[in-house]
């Protein structure tokens, strides 16, 4: 900065360039929000699908005759797309304009089998935008909303985020790098999932060892209803969903496996939560703790996560605010469970072993914990 900037800035004098910059920086964010609206359509109306399976370049009148839709308005979405580097734009010489997709592109976009398939965020996205006006008042009472907020789109868009990579690595990976747990699952053993959502890894893992019996438990309505549709399309019987508010977690030390998934950060009561499995978990049993991969402090998130800014604010909209959904609640946040915050407490709730795998996830970090 020069020595003119650096003393209208002291003086609270506006500098004509940069604010010019901290405008475009700010409707940078406002495009990124458009722009997820227009992704959010282009997955809910088939769009990306329809680029997928033409596996070529299509003018506007293929694409949309291909997704069964008005040309003018798709028109303008892929100009929406292709400006902001979503999907490629060719223009052949004297041809018309044509829109594709890159195998990068289908991998995120509209390929709901690859693990990196990212529509579950934008699936929910009109549900996270409409907690803007509910949470306007949790700004001045502390008291924020549960997930059942969201409706049962919320529920849809959370399974649609975390399936895919789970369908992937969770059997051949993350269970094998726990210690004994393949072996015990195969013979047969009580499991618990715990903030199961709409079951989905609760039912893969029971198709995977019938001799094993498996219980998902969630508080959100919409969840458990989504959870038993899907175990009827599974056809699997060694599973079953419940609210714990009215079918509680074992107390007896029987459950030789604990999963969370993304669920602890989210919790009112989460030290509670933590001797609950420590009272339910045998005391030769695992705990597999799954949860956003964060750092201790402000400073370090944003230095280290090039997503930071997203999560903070998914936090106040979701995350946060489910946390804070009763008055007194933990309100940990989307980036509050730190592997030292999450040993710390695991400690606190009576488990003396605490290790973190060799996973590699872009968002989450895994835990093996012990009694």
């Amino acid at each position: 900065m020069s020595t003119e900037a650096t003393t209208a800035a002291a003086e609270g004098q506006i500098d004509p360039d940069r604010l010019k910059l901290y405008s475009l920086l700010l409707f940078t964010k406002l495009d990124g929000a458009v722009t997820a609206g227009m992704v959010h359509l282009g997955d809910q109306l088939g769009i990306y699908t329809a680029m997928r399976a033409a596996g070529r370049p299509l003018s506007i009148g293929e694409l949309a005759t291909a997704a069964g839709l008005n040309a003018r308005w798709v028109q303008e979405w892929a100009h929406n797309q292709a400006a902001g580097g979503l999907i490629v734009a060719e223009t052949p010489e004297g041809e018309e304009e044509r829109f594709s997709l890159t195998p990068e592109a289908v991998a995120v976009l509209a390929d709901p089998d690859h693990p990196a398939f990212g529509m579950g965020m934008f699936h929910r996205f009109p549900q996270t935008m409409h907690a803007v006006e509910h949470v306007r008042e949790s700004f001045r009472t502390g008291v924020g909303h549960d997930y059942d907020t969201h409706g049962p789109e919320g529920a849809v868009g959370i399974e649609r985020s975390f399936e895919p990579w789970n369908r992937a690595f969770l059997l051949p990976v993350v269970l094998p790098a726990l210690e004994g747990v393949v072996d015990k699952l195969t013979a047969g053993i009580e499991v618990a999932d715990i903030g199961c959502g709409a079951g989905g890894a609760a039912i893969l893992m029971a198709k995977a060892f019938p001799a094993s019996r498996f219980h998902g438990y969630d508080i959100s309505h919409f969840a458990l209803a989504r959870a038993e549709e899907k175990k009827l399309e599974a056809a699997v019987t060694n599973v079953s969903f419940h609210d714990p508010r009215d079918s509680p977690l074992a107390t007896d030390h029987s459950v030789e496996l604990i999963t969370t998934f993304d669920c602890i950060h989210d919790m009112t009561h989460p030290q509670q939560m933590m001797a609950s499995i420590r009272e339910a978990i045998a005391d030769d049993g695992t705990w597999l703790l799954v949860d956003i991969k964060a750092l201790d402090t402000f400073a370090e998130n944003v230095r280290k996560n090039p997503m930071a800014s997203l999560m903070y604010g998914i936090s106040v909209l979701s995350c946060m605010s489910s946390a804070l959904s009763e008055p007194g609640g933990a309100g940990l946040g989307t980036l509050g469970l730190s592997e030292n915050v999450a040993r710390s407490m695991s400690t606190a709730a009576g488990f003396s072993r605490f290790r973190r795998m060799k996973v590699d996830h872009s968002v989450n970090a895994f835990y093996e914990v012990r009694p």
